[in-house]
């Protein structure tokens, strides 16, 4: 099947296809969703890749911004409020793995169904995909609000950091259906290719953010002085914003599915098809996440300036990484239409498109991080967080950001397992590279070798360039084609 749709002329020859508008035209149309109806599964694949990505990108532009306000702020409370921002965002993974999972399984569902034609359907794996989340959220918070001090002891704070920052993660994990049901609308807008909705919605519970975060952390005007509780505080409100606007998008006709009561109630076939499909995807993020965890376990025996610096060297990576997530993600829809429309060749190719671009942008901003990371890591480490904390968040964003080259090709082919629906294959990558590696060789580095931090910071660099190249070769094997969803 061709890529292209022709059509003839009066004579019965072949007619030209129409002109495809410029490249600011195009970005324009995804920016503001004008192309609601773009068939992702035909046509230039460029021009595909640039729809879907470039609100992909601005959004996970949006939330590498909530990754670094929050500490921006925090970081004038001093080296034990950022602490607790760090080692509460360390738990906090476990929620996200979680969420990241469960929409790891919407998109690839909503995707081929979407490709294969079927909104009905596509609407059925939404309804399920919420209603699945308010379940485990709710459960979670309540846990979170009752232990929430207890859990920043088992993950080795120290008592002024506990006394510090356990409003902070009470809030945070009392509060995590708002990042829950973030994530999984979002991961329902990308699957049906809808990303500029999702791009909206980030923009919107950033605003707030960045508007509350400083009124409720300092007291500014008529608000309270919450302290580091108010930063978890306008990130509730900024994320539980919304989430309640894109559901109010997907309820609303017009998109490329739209939402009604009756795909909200349980259906055993859809669900389980969900439930086998996210818990994969839930283990393989799990897996990620819970490295990170050990890896603050690590850096904590080192005290809390250590663990500040690794937390703002952290975030800046993040800040840059979470953009790449966007392009990862346009690839992961793209293959799982491509797939839904019996279109494997296209799905592969996107894959590897999507991977050479992200090479470029990652390869310059990680350049960037590597010459000015004293300066950058200046922005966050004031007077209050101190010069250790800053020196070691200059060596965590210098050993890191060098690594980004591979971190570009691995994070797109990741998720376009994901996208196809082979979640198996990256869970068990992750699993031999983070768990059976990453940690065990951070605290050879850091204790064996008598590296300290900076062994940490060479493990993550080291396992994240392994990760692209094992990925690499297993996804040439090409058996993610064949996954049925």
């Amino acid at each position: 099947m061709s890529d292209s749709t022709e059509t003839l002329s009066t004579s019965g020859a072949p007619a030209a296809p129409p002109p495809e508008p410029g490249l600011w035209t195009a970005v324009r149309q995804s920016v503001r969703g004008t192309h609601t109806h773009y068939d992702y599964t035909s046509g230039p694949l460029g021009r595909a890749i640039l729809l879907l990505s470039v609100p992909m990108v601005l959004e996970m532009i949006m939330e590498s911004v909530f990754a670094v306000v929050d500490v921006f702020f925090v970081a004038r409370l001093g080296p034990e409020a950022v602490a607790a921002v760090g080692i509460t965002e360390s738990m906090l993974t476990l929620i996200y793995t979680l969420a990241i999972g469960l929409g790891i399984g919407a998109t690839a569902m909503v995707a081929r169904r979407v490709g294969e034609g079927d909104p009905e359907g596509a609407a059925h794996a939404a309804g399920q995909t919420l209603a699945l989340g308010v379940i485990v959220s709710v459960v979670l918070g309540v846990l979170g609000v009752v232990f929430g001090p207890q859990l920043l002891k088992v993950m080795g704070a120290s008592d002024a950091v506990v006394e510090r920052g356990g409003g902070f993660t009470r809030v945070m994990l009392g509060g995590n259906m708002s990042v829950v049901m973030l994530f999984l609308l979002n991961a329902v807008f990308r699957g049906a290719g809808d990303a500029a909705i999702a791009m909206r919605v980030l923009w919107l519970a950033n605003a707030i953010n960045i508007l509350l975060g400083p009124c409720l952390i300092f007291g500014v005007g008529p608000f309270p002085e919450l302290g580091v509780a108010g930063a978890a505080v306008a990130t509730t409100i900024g994320r539980g914003t919304g989430a309640l606007y894109a559901f109010s998008r997907l309820v609303r006709p017009g998109g490329r599915i739209r939402l009604e009561r009756r795909h909200l109630r349980l259906e055993p076939a859809v669900m389980a098809r969900l439930v086998r499909l996210s818990s994969s995807a839930t283990f393989q993020v799990f897996v990620g996440m819970a490295s990170w965890v050990g890896l603050f376990r690590i850096l904590s025996g080192f005290g809390s300036e250590a663990v500040a610096g690794y937390t703002i060297g952290i975030r800046i990576v993040l800040f840059a990484l979470l953009p790449s997530w966007g392009m990862s993600n346009a690839a992961a829809t793209l293959v799982g239409q491509s797939l839904g429309a019996g279109k494997p060749e296209r799905a592969e190719a996107a894959v590897w498109r999507a991977g050479f671009y992200n090479m470029l942008f990652l390869g310059a901003v990680g350049l960037c991080f590597v010459v000015f990371a004293d300066p950058i890591v200046g922005l966050f480490t004031h007077a209050a967080a101190g010069p250790e904390a800053h020196r070691y968040g200059v060596d965590c964003l210098r050993i890191v950001a060098s690594g980004f080259l591979f971190y570009a090709y691995g994070m797109v082919i990741t998720q376009s397992f994901n996208g196809a629906g082979d979640t198996w294959t990256p869970t068990v990558i992750n699993l031999c590279v983070f768990w059976l590696w990453e940690i065990p060789l951070a605290a050879a580095l850091a204790y064996g070798l008598d590296l300290g931090p900076r062994g940490v910071f060479l493990a993550i660099t080291v396992s994240f360039s392994i990760l692209a190249v094992v990925s690499a070769v297993v996804f040439r094997r090409g058996r993610w084609k064949t996954k049925a969803v």
